[in-house]
Formats: structure tokens, C-alpha cells, sequence
């Protein structure tokens, strides 16, 4: 069966990572490839309501639920967008993935970076992308953007500078 190419973009809020994915999916598909774009959390019905309550401002959740709540999204996104188009040989671009989860809930929430990743493991599933863009950004400019384009800040973005 052909498979396709599972191309993610990551980096710190602010930094370009939606505008660069959305750029790099209108060129594929003007040059007539066929292309899904997708994000995390989300991308699907199971996996968008599980970002509502990982962005949700007003709730606090200790780092261990944090990261099987990403885990949960991302083992539906994998098993309803990206396994079976990728399958299906089409080009797969995700507005981040698994490599947040490493600095997100591992780095910035402290769980250890082994526990982080064999919960990635086990969950991705050998579905690792082709290659991940690392966008940076300085971290004062990137939040400057978020704060402009934000109407209203979800509980991440509410998050300290150290974060």
C-alpha cells in the first residue's frame, strides 16, 4: 500500500507555525497534490472537544491528566485523520504533534521527559512524521503576537513567561 508523507510544524506560541503550515498546504495543492491540514489538539469531533477542555481558562488540571488528555487527542487524530490518509498516500500537515508534548507537559510541567516520550510512543504508534519544522521565535515577540491576534486568552496563553 503507498503511504503518504506526514509533514508537522512546531515551535512556541506566536511563532508562525498555522501561517507556515496553511502556506506549504495552498502550494501542494496548487501543484496538484493531494493534501490534508490538520492541528493538535483536534482534528477531529473527539479530539476538538478535548481542546476545549485543555484551553479551557477557568479550570485547573494537574500535568499528568494535561498529558493524557493530549495523548487521548492525538490517538483519535491519528486513528481518524492521519493513518488513513497517509494510507491513502496523501500529504499530511499538522499544526503540531507529539514533539509539543516533550516540552509542554515534559519540560514546562516537569514529568519526566522517558515518561513523556513511551506515552508517545505508545500511542503514535510508529506514525512519526516525515520530517518537523522547528520554528522559534523570541518568546516576548511571539506572545505579542498571540496577544494581537487573541480576543480572548485560553488557559495556556494565560501561562507566565517561564512557561
Amino acid at each position: 500500500m503507498k503511504k503518504g508523507l506526514f509533514i508537522v510544524f512546531e515551535g512556541p506560541e506566536g511563532c508562525g507555525k498555522t501561517t507556515h503550515a496553511r502556506l506549504l498546504y495552498r502550494y501542494l495543492i496548487k501543484k496538484g497534490y493531494s493534501v490534508v491540514l490538520t492541528r493538535e489538539p483536534g482534528g477531529t469531533k473527539v479530539a476538538e472537544l478535548i481542546r476545549r477542555i485543555l484551553l479551557h481558562k477557568d479550570i485547573n488540571i494537574t500535568p499528568l491528566t494535561e498529558l493524557l488528555l493530549y495523548e487521548a487527542s492525538r490517538a483519535q487524530h491519528i486513528e481518524e485523520v492521519i493513518k488513513p490518509n497517509l494510507l491513502k498516500g496523501k500529504i499530511v500537515i499538522s499544526d503540531r504533534f507529539a514533539d509539543a508534548s516533550l516540552v509542554y507537559q515534559g519540560f514546562a510541567r516537569g514529568l519526566t521527559m522517558e515518561f513523556v516520550k513511551k506515552i508517545n510512543d505508545i500511542v503514535v504508534n510508529g506514525f512519526y512524521p516525515y520530517i518537523t519544522f522547528i520554528l522559534d521565535v523570541d518568546v516576548e515577540e511571539g506572545l505579542k503576537r498571540v496577544f494581537l491576534r487573541a480576543k480572548k486568552f485560553d488557559r495556556l496563553e494565560k501561562e507566565n513567561l517561564r512557561f
